[in-house]
């Protein structure tokens, strides 16, 4: 019996997936990618106070350097999610990386082309933010479709925290180099690391060829087969998207608001306070915060993943044999052969299925010749997992953020701050990786399309929380906007949220 056309992909993507070593090569590397790309991200929130000294801005003229990143990040997301689902989420990741490694190696040197320094430095934070754009969904893309389903929110959840770690590196080596070398220093740290690290990338990872022949097809344009051709119209009728997109957009927006607003209510709130206390430490706690929530995640689904009754996932096989489905490996033996089981009543006589959490309960079956043997396990379904990180995410993390509004001491509330920030990264192993559950055959231009409202939305929440400040004088209602728009998302999530595919035709079993 011959496979069917979409078993066949589905294995050849299996096969395409990296082995132990290469994904855990590939997680250091794109770990301080993420780092990279946040360092030349920061630079210039870090410097805007010594270049508004050196050129005369005032702050609506910063306000405007520093807001034109958003301009051009927000327009890329979709383009750069749909070029990693086509060429390769790495190519396209080391391709814009070489871009804005050297734009922002080259920043110092573009301020003094003219005396028009706000023209330029606005032009170039709108080409960083265009070039960063499609970081992340092509990062999504590539992770989708390169690590097994039991890894991802793990490899997703470390990879994430180079953005915690890269704030951090920037904040206190950024610093440092402000002060001893002035701010022109920054950049070029920030800029020669990040080209430093593509050419890593280049020379180890991945080669010319691989490169030539990506440029090439951007040049020719995207061939479009039926198979690779986005279902727009049928991933947009399913409310599980709408719910990711809508949980996306509220995570976006609530950690924007914090990232923004949180030093400057230290600041007024708290006036002889350290600095460095509260920029630093509530991203320190949310770096090992990522890393668990991931380890969490893959060990609730692995533990689920081995509770499903599945015929060729046998927990004890000396022989080989063909799974029931008809497929032509067995992915519980590593030697198949064609000898099909005795009877399809007698494996499913063997399995019994617990009520709501999947549990197995032991039983056997006779295949073939080899008797396969079940343990007693009990395990949680991926949307139940997904869920559960997101009620970490973002309900617990906008309770935190409330308690910032209601206390007068530093202590607290630099705690609440930490617990807040940190247990917003649970979001890596829930939402973030929850799309790529919907549809990994395109997930990064999925999650361009939902991070870009993300994008907007925290642009939106930002602005919405000054005019909050200005108009009540009380710093209660920023947390309070932080946890209503939290509360809208996980509440969205929680009723409409689900981990099947929505991206193929056939029917697929809800993990």
């Amino acid at each position: 019996m011959q496979p069917l056309p979409e078993e066949a992909r589905r294995e050849a993507a299996e096969d395409a997936q990296w082995s132990r070593p290469e994904c855990q090569v590939w997680t250091g590397t794109l770990l301080l990618g993420t780092c990279l790309l946040y360092c030349a991200r920061v630079s210039m929130p870090v410097c805007a106070a010594a270049m508004s000294q050196d050129f005369g801005w005032n702050k609506k003229e910063a306000g405007v350097v520093l807001s034109s990143f958003f301009w051009g990040y927000c327009l890329t997301q979709v383009v750069g999610g749909h070029l990693g689902d086509r060429i390769g989420g790495e190519k396209v990741i080391l391709l814009s990386a070489s871009a804005w490694g050297f734009i922002t190696a080259a920043t110092p040197l573009l301020s003094r082309l003219s005396s028009a320094h706000l023209a330029f430095m606005t032009f170039s934070r709108i080409l960083t933010g265009l070039l960063q754009g499609v970081y992340f969904p092509a990062l999504t893309s590539l992770l989708s479709q390169k690590v097994r389903e039991s890894e991802r929110a793990f490899t997703y959840s470390t990879v994430g925290a180079g953005s915690q770690f890269g704030t951090l590196v920037t904040g206190a080596v950024g610093s440092l180099l402000l002060d001893w070398y002035g701010w022109p220093s920054v950049f070029y740290f920030s800029g020669g690391l990040t080209l430093l690290w593509v050419c890593y990338v280049y020379r180890c990872l991945l080669g010319e060829k691989d490169l030539i022949l990506a440029l090439g097809v951007l040049a020719q344009g995207l061939p479009v087969s039926r198979h690779t051709k986005v279902p727009w119209r049928q991933l947009f009728r399913k409310p599980s998207v709408w719910a990711a997109i809508i949980s996306q957009l509220s995570a976006a927006c609530s950690f924007f608001i914090l990232l923004s607003w949180l030093p400057t209510f230290f600041k007024e709130t708290f006036p002889s306070s350290k600095g460095w206390v509260f920029n630093v430490v509530p991203w320190l706690v949310a770096i090992p915060a990522s890393l668990f929530s991931g380890l969490l995640s893959d060990r609730l689904i692995n533990q689920g993943a081995s509770a499903r009754p599945r015929p060729w996932e046998p927990s004890k096989c000396t022989g080989s044999y063909t799974c029931a489905r008809g497929s032509r490996r067995c992915r519980g033996c590593p030697t198949a052969s064609p000898a099909r089981p005795s009877s399809p009543r007698s494996l499913r006589a063997a399995v019994r299925v617990g009520p709501t959490l999947g549990a197995v309960w032991g039983g056997t079956a006779q295949m073939g010749r080899q008797d396969v043997s079940w343990s007693p396990r009990l395990g949680y379904r991926t949307i139940t997992v997904r869920k559960f990180m997101q009620a970490m995410g973002l309900g617990l993390s906008s309770v935190f953020a409330l308690c910032l509004g209601h206390t007068s001491s530093f202590c607290k509330s630099v705690v609440f701050a930490s617990a807040s920030i940190g247990l917003q990264t649970f979001n890596h192993s829930g939402i973030s990786v929850n799309i790529q559950d919907l549809a990994p055959s395109c997930a990064g231009f999925l999650f361009g399309v939902a991070n870009t409202a993300g994008a907007l939305a925290g642009v939106v929440g930002v602005c919405l929380g000054g005019y909050l400040i200005e108009t009540t004088g009380s710093w209660t209602s920023v947390f309070d906007l932080v946890a209503a728009v939290s509360s809208l998302g996980l509440c969205t999530f929680l009723v409409f949220g689900k981990a099947q595919r929505v991206d193929l035709s056939p029917a697929h079993e809800d993990l």
